[in-house]
């Protein structure tokens, strides 16, 4: 279950306030001191220490590997972990398709994503988990194979940094390319929209979970679409196909509604039937959410 940040870490993770700072990095780096703050003032006390450098100590471990500062202020036993037994490979997966572009409180769903993938890589590499990095929008347009080498962290966040929104979005193609690359069992965290023929989402994502890969998918929508709050007649723009309409957003508000919760529902339905843990996310809402989840899908790894 996600845990909620407490009123000293909530402000490190809005996404308005996370816009204002500097470069990725700094971002990423105060998204995740936010959330571990939250945790540490949290019930979930000690989650933190579980997912990052210790587990513990089970009959049969080395003494001489115990943290004995750790029992100091825990009064619990906990082993170090090696890096073998810690690392695994996870690809944050970043659609940058058109319509990703789109965000109508001032942050855009891809500079959402961008956030959010950047905390993972800094969270994945705090563990000492190889994290890697797959951008696509109808085709891959970058790729980072997972590494735990000493500067990859970096590398990632410039590639990240350097992305903007592409072309259309066609998730089946780039899904297939990603599941014939992988090689190693590990986990798969998808930021998307998921603006696309549903089937074909679907199958790529099944795929993917095929190669004995864990897989989390993230659906970022912005809080307007998923409320269509407008009231004065406007014009819609798709931002792939470049097609509009001029509407009245009343005239059509409980259709479009009723839509978007069919195609969601959908997506928990058919997703969670293939062992694929989906979350829906608003844009609008603070990260912690999501690295939560993030952490108990991790924990099934430890």
């Amino acid at each position: 279950m996600a845990t909620q940040p407490t009123a000293a870490g909530a402000r490190f993770l809005d996404p308005a306030v996370i816009a204002r700072l500097g470069t990725l990095e700094l971002k990423a780096r105060t998204i995740v001191e936010g959330f571990l703050l939250g945790l540490h003032r949290s019930p979930y006390r000690g989650f933190s220490v579980e997912f990052a450098e210790y587990r513990q100590y089970m009959p049969g471990d080395d003494p001489a590997f115990v943290d004995w500062k750790v029992f100091a202020r825990s009064d619990r036993y906990y082993v170090k972990r090696f890096e073998q037994e810690t690392n695994l490979p996870c690809h944050v997966v970043l659609d940058v398709s058109a319509s990703m572009g789109y965000g109508s409180r001032g942050v855009s769903k891809m500079e959402y994503g961008q956030y959010l993938a950047a905390a993972l890589a800094w969270l994945l590499t705090r563990q000492r988990d190889a994290v890697g990095l797959f951008a696509f929008d109808e085709d891959v347009v970058a790729h980072l194979p997972p590494s735990i080498r000493p500067g990859h962290l970096r590398a990632l966040l410039v590639t990240l940094e350097r992305l903007a929104p592409g072309r259309r979005s066609e998730m089946g193609r780039p899904f297939h390319v990603l599941a014939e690359r992988l090689v190693r069992r590990g986990l798969v965290v998808v930021l998307s929209d998921l603006l696309d023929d549903p089937a074909r989402v679907v199958e790529g994502l099944r795929h993917i979970r095929f190669r004995g890969m864990e897989v989390l998918v993230f659906h970022l929508l912005d809080h307007a679409e998923l409320t269509l709050p407008f009231e004065s007649a406007a014009r819609f723009r798709d931002p792939e196909s470049a097609e509009e309409v001029l509407t009245s957003p009343k005239a059509v508000r409980d259709e479009y509604l009723r839509a978007v919760g069919d195609l969601t529902s959908r997506y928990e339905r058919e997703l969670r039937g293939a062992g694929i843990d989906y979350h829906l996310l608003d844009t609008s809402r603070p990260l912690d959410f999501a690295l939560a989840e993030y952490l108990a899908v991790r924990r099934r790894f430890a």
